[in-house]
């Protein structure tokens, strides 16, 4: 691997607090000597909690009272020319860094959260505000400092079945996804509350983004090029989808083990990976083609990051997530893992970061669908078997699964073609086999139930009787075995089409040596 790659990588052996890019310096605890103190409401002094320092010179520039332990921290924007913070039922914007005077208000009736735009002027600012007694809760879109007046509001999203939500602004600053969460579904479908995704776009236009299976919302994440964005959710097996500006489904990635999603600093490459309580699959797209790149597996990994060339992916195991097996290792984006590092034992590993370069320093390349060669050594993942009852260890297995997972549209393979094919083609196909199969089926019946009519007396003489046992209950025990011999011959030509069977269905195969050697016996006493 490339020594320039490494130098982009810096180990951290603590967690910082928020750190504004030069200045100042957000902490929170108690005032430094010195500091004024304040009075609260019920006559209490209160100690100013909440401290703004100059990295440069170190010294403090403004102390605040903090109430809330909830979106306490001060947001700047990207210029640092502008400081806003959340303040009672007020947003407070402070201007080139000075504390002391406040350049502008926005007053609203139970601010709760706010979130300012990327990128640079006009900066615009989300604001959210809960329903109470029965009225809705809504997100509010305005440019700053226009917050005066009826009509100043940028855009408005009213919404109902939401105690918390989460904004997130694209990259150009016109639109807003956001996620709208209760702490309890009433509905009992899931412990986890309910979800719902809204978007809101600075020109007024707002949807509420259709997602096609229930559960829910793991991650939303919006592409550089701010025209689209993914979304992943439903109860697991994940679906995940990409959206257009207009909130229609542009692909769909079908399910799989996944719950985040990271789209490359040049927006050409997806990330769908499974963390946390899952195995730390990935799966790396090509959005322009939508075509799979690879499938590298990262176990226990805690933390994702993009290097800021696209090219490179940074996956970490991370204290206090998880306090052994820390290290780090730098993919390249098709499988091939580039570097690997592994501390200490007894050495925790608390934060890895990329260096950061400003946008436009390293050009997009074109994608390669080839491995990239490296030096460090390939893994094999552990292959986890599943349990099996100490009553069906020495029988023969199935091949039944817990969840089917839906293949991704354009991407399901098919034999003898190596081409994908379209969602349409794929449905017109199943169509096809299901008319098929159908005919198969109906035409095996006629021919096996029908029996050949005597056109003169010639030909009804010459038929053959069936021969009988004389005994009616050996007969009726006789046609019965035939009747299950003859679904298990059909349940075996399905299987041999490629058609899943089920777990029932397959137990009926493995009964057929046992009704052939009865019906053998049964027919030995004709």
């Amino acid at each position: 691997m490339d020594h320039h790659i490494l130098q982009r990588v810096r180990c951290f052996q603590g967690n910082l607090e928020k750190i504004a890019k030069s200045i100042p310096l957000v902490r929170m605890g108690p005032c430094l000597p010195g500091a004024t103190e304040r009075t609260s409401k019920d006559g209490t002094a209160g100690v100013p909690n909440l401290q703004l320092y100059d990295v440069k010179t170190g010294t403090c520039l403004k102390a605040f009272i903090q109430k809330k332990m909830q979106n306490w921290c001060p947001f700047w924007s990207e210029d640092e020319t502008i400081c806003a913070r959340n303040v009672n039922n007020e947003v407070h914007f402070f201007e080139n860094n000075n504390f002391n005077t406040t350049a502008n208000k926005l007053h609203l009736q139970k601010i709760n959260d706010f979130v300012l735009s990327p990128g640079p002027q006009p900066y615009k600012v989300a604001v959210y505000v809960p329903g109470s007694k029965g009225a809705p809760s809504f997100v509010r879109l305005y440019q700053y400092p226009n917050f005066d007046g009826p009509h100043a509001a940028l855009a408005n999203k009213s919404f109902f079945k939401a105690d918390k939500v989460t904004m997130l602004w694209n990259k150009k600053a016109t639109a807003v996804l956001v996620i709208a969460s209760t702490d309890v579904d009433k509905t009992g479908a899931s412990y986890y509350g309910e979800q719902t995704l809204h978007y809101i776009a600075t020109n007024g236009e707002s949807a509420v983004v259709q997602l096609p299976k229930s559960g829910p919302i793991y991650d939303v994440v919006w592409n550089s090029n701010s025209t689209e964005f993914c979304a992943v959710y439903g109860f697991m097996p994940a679906k995940a989808t990409i959206f257009n500006l207009k909130c229609d489904p542009v692909f769909d990635f079908g399910t799989g083990p996944r719950n985040a999603a990271y789209f490359s600093p040049h927006g050409h490459i997806l990330v769908l990976a499974g963390f946390g309580n899952l195995r730390g699959q990935m799966e790396v797209w090509d959005v322009k083609n939508y075509k799979l790149i690879s499938k590298p597996v990262a176990s226990d990994s805690t933390y994702f990051a993009w290097c800021p060339d696209g090219e490179h992916i940074l996956t970490a195991t991370c204290a206090p997530r998880l306090r052994v097996n820390n290290g780090y290792k730098i993919w390249h984006y098709t499988g091939s893992v580039l570097h690997k590092y592994d501390v200490p034992a007894n050495v925790e590993l608390w934060q890895v970061s990329w260096q950061p370069f400003l946008d436009g320093i390293f050009p997009a390349k074109t994608i390669t669908y080839q491995a990239v060669p490296s030096e460090v050594p390939r893994e094999e993942p552990k292959t986890a078997t599943a349990y099996r009852p100490p009553a069906l260890r020495n029988k023969p297995t199935t091949n039944s699964k817990l969840h089917e997972e839906e293949p991704p549209q354009n991407m399901k393979p098919q034999p003898g073609n190596d081409k994908p094919l379209s969602k349409n083609a794929l449905k017109n196909q199943r169509k096809h086999e299901a008319k098929k199969a159908a005919k198969q089926e109906a035409r095996s019946d006629k021919s096996l139930d029908l029996s050949p009519t005597p056109t003169s007396q010639s030909s009804a003489q010459n038929t053959i009787p069936q021969p009988t046992t004389g005994d009616p209950e050996v007969d009726k025990k006789i046609k019965n075995l035939k009747k299950k011999l003859k679904a298990i011959e059909q349940l075996k030509e399905q299987a041999a089409t490629g058609k899943q069977l089920e777990k029932n269905q397959l137990e009926k195969i493995q009964k057929e040596k046992a009704l052939l050697r009865e019906l053998e016996d049964l027919e030995l006493g004709i």
